[in-house]
């Protein structure tokens, strides 16, 4: 069983791994950090991590050959990728090979905390049977919506979308951030407001229609935010 709190930390950059392992310690994460592949190949053949943050560009190697390694050995560990703005191809390999999510540098560390916590909120919610809150019961492992016990069918990305809402509930989501969660999950980096905003109008249209409270809220100007009244 995985510790909730137990962070793998793959980064040859040092000023950038002291920082992030800093932080992470700070916010009452456990963060071991490693350098290399080959040193992450050995603490993880005796230690698992709920959360694995993967530089791609390491010294000995690609860090994708890792991530396929990881998903093989507990698809249930989170890899986020954390790499510079150039390495486009390798974020899409990298998401195609099993990557849960990804973080251009350089980042905000606030940022770096709220993906890690949607990521271990998200991976504990998959392995739930369903999720109740108010009029909403969420089956992810078969993707299906009951509201008021009676199902909606939504589509995959509107589906994603509710999920991603209800790990980050309470939560005020930029665009932005939704954007970049989107592109992530169907590797599509084309995301824009518009879309953003038209994938939400049609799952809160449908949530409505099912009956459903107004979980969803717009914060004018900034994003949405969904609220467990």
């Amino acid at each position: 069983m995985h510790n909730k709190n137990k962070i793998l930390l793959v980064e040859d950059e040092a000023e950038l791994a002291a920082s992030v392992s800093k932080y992470l310690d700070e916010s009452g994460y456990v963060c071991t950090h490693v350098d290399s592949l080959k040193s992450a190949r050995e603490i993880l053949k005796n230690k698992s991590f709920n959360t694995i943050l993967l530089d791609l560009g390491l010294p000995d190697g690609d860090g994708l050959s890792l991530i396929k390694e990881v998903k093989e050995k507990d698809y249930t560990t989170g890899v986020i990728i954390i790499s510079a703005k150039d390495a486009l191809s390798n974020k899409v390999n990298g998401l195609d090979l099993g990557a849960d999510d990804y973080l251009t540098k350089p980042f905000f560390m606030p940022e770096l905390n709220a993906r890690i916590n949607s990521l271990i909120r998200r991976l504990n919610f998959e392995g739930n049977n369903e999720i109740v809150i108010g009029s909403l019961k969420v089956i992810p492992e078969q993707m299906q919506l009951l509201v008021n016990d009676k199902n909606v069918d939504l589509t995959n990305t509107e589906f994603n979308l509710l999920l991603y809402f209800i790990t980050n509930k309470n939560r005020v989501l930029s665009k932005t951030n939704l954007a970049d969660y989107m592109s992530s999950n169907y590797h599509d980096y084309s995301f824009s407001d518009d879309l953003v905003y038209t994938h939400i109008k049609n799952l809160k249209k449908k949530l409505e229609k099912a009956g459903s409270e107004d979980y969803i809220k717009n914060v004018y100007g900034v994003g949405y935010k969904f609220i467990d009244s």
